[in-house]
């Protein structure tokens, strides 16, 4: 199945993406209600769910480059509104800003960061945390957090209170929980705002959503500060930004990295994996290096110059590699190789091209990610291995608006399911 959208599908989804995200729409707010919203969005738009939420986020990202620094430059109005009983789910939706980043926000400016006179209290306390393989992580981090120490430097301590405030997003029951101690004084006030109502909850891990452990002291329910509780509200919130989108967004790359490699080592084709790469210090990585150039068949498009195989088994050279030999490759292809491939299908509608990398990306490639992200990143590829591929895994927009760097950078949405060698042996 192909997930390469039409073009008026592809220009009436980027209307509708910008349209919602101007008008500052309840599903950037709620994530029932984007999730419902993309789902009636993809069948609209005749686009994968994925694809229509790849989509809308690559152009919220677009927009806040755009205005975050707008509502940035108005940080202690907003510190104002909050400490003045304005929660911070509300103040996101009155500024159409996203709730993990006005948590961040005001985080920044009304914590308490810590000191090295702080430190070893907040270090023996957190060390009861559980032993477990997940609890470690999640030490670490809260160790972190308790370890930054106050230096002479403002960058230096610019950068420390970012990363303390980074991991007060990621567990914010534990490291923002006790007012008296992580809230400065001065603001602590707006603990007992009249529009603040104390809560008695059990603290949740950020990713599991199970109740984390406690020493046989602890176990009865704590009253939790109105920051780490409105923090969790954000964060919960939040349906792009924030600690679990960033490593569901992680998961997720890994996954169809994995998927690559699996489907190449089953298709026997010898390859070298990025982590490979990077152990023999190789500079630029994709996530597939291929031992030898492949041939894989693609859809024709039109003033390529890339180096492909012609249907009398002719290899053809792009401009950018006129000058390489190609001599012995000339039984990359046999005439009837060609013959007994993909049967059936016009090969006028189709190509034949040589890749010698592969990266993958799960992602859907519109016209602006894939422009000013990934093709100048994979055209330090083609400098240093020759032409190569990148698959979209959500799908793409239409080929003809999406660069090829030169026709050296093939574009699919799937992995091949052939491949030929330079022998001309047939890999499935």
């Amino acid at each position: 199945m192909s997930y390469e959208c039409s073009s008026s599908d592809y220009n009436q989804a980027e209307s509708w993406c910008s349209e919602i995200i101007a008008s500052g729409h309840e599903m950037i707010f709620s994530l029932q209600s984007f999730h419902d919203e993309i789902a009636k969005a993809s069948k609209r738009f005749g686009l994968s769910f994925e694809a229509q939420h790849s989509l809308f986020r690559h152009a919220h990202v677009t927009y806040m480059k755009r205005t975050s620094h707008s509502i940035r430059s108005q940080t202690m109005r907003h510190v104002k509104s909050y400490l003045n009983g304005t929660s911070i789910i509300n103040l996101a939706r009155k500024c159409n800003y996203p709730p993990s980043m006005m948590a961040r926000l005001i985080v920044e400016n009304v914590v308490a960061f810590p000191s090295p006179s702080k430190n070893s209290n907040r270090n023996t306390a957190n060390n009861n945390i559980g032993t477990d393989i997940h609890n470690k992580k999640k030490q670490n981090d809260l160790n972190r957090a308790t370890s930054i120490n106050s230096v002479s430097s403002d960058s230096n301590n610019t950068t420390n209170n970012k990363k303390f405030a980074t991991i007060a997003l990621r567990h914010p029951e534990k490291i923002l929980g006790n007012a008296s101690r992580s809230i400065l004084p001065e603001y602590l006030f707006s603990e007992r705002n009249e529009n603040t109502i104390e809560k008695q909850c059990q603290l949740i891990d950020n990713f599991s959503g199970l109740p984390l452990d406690y020493d046989q002291q602890d176990e009865e329910k704590v009253v939790l500060s109105r920051l780490s509780l409105e923090v969790r509200e954000a964060i919960d919130s939040d349906p792009m930004y924030g600690p679990r989108q960033d490593k569901e967004r992680h998961n997720v790359g890994i996954e169809y990295e994995l998927l690559l490699e699996q489907t190449l080592t089953s298709m026997d084709i010898p390859y070298e994996a990025e982590a490979e790469l990077r152990m023999r210090g190789t500079a630029r990585t994709p996530d597939i290096l291929l031992s030898c150039p492949m041939g894989i068949r693609v859809r024709r498009k039109e003033s390529s110059c890339s180096t492909m195989i012609r249907g009398d088994g002719a290899i053809v050279q792009g401009q950018r590699h006129q000058e390489k030999e190609v001599d012995d490759r000339s039984s990359f292809l046999k005439r009837q190789s060609l013959i007994n491939l993909e049967d059936g299908e016009d090969d006028e509608e189709y190509e034949w091209k040589i890749i010698c990398w592969i990266d993958s990306k799960a992602l859907f490639g519109d016209v602006e990610t894939h422009t000013n992200n990934v093709l100048p990143q994979v055209e330090t590829y083609v400098h240093r291995f020759g032409p190569g591929l990148v698959i979209y895994f959500f799908g793409h927009a239409p080929l003809r608006m999406l660069g090829n760097g030169h026709g050296d950078v093939v574009i699919m949405d799937h992995i091949p399911n052939t491949m030929i060698m330079p022998t001309g042996e047939i890999m499935r």
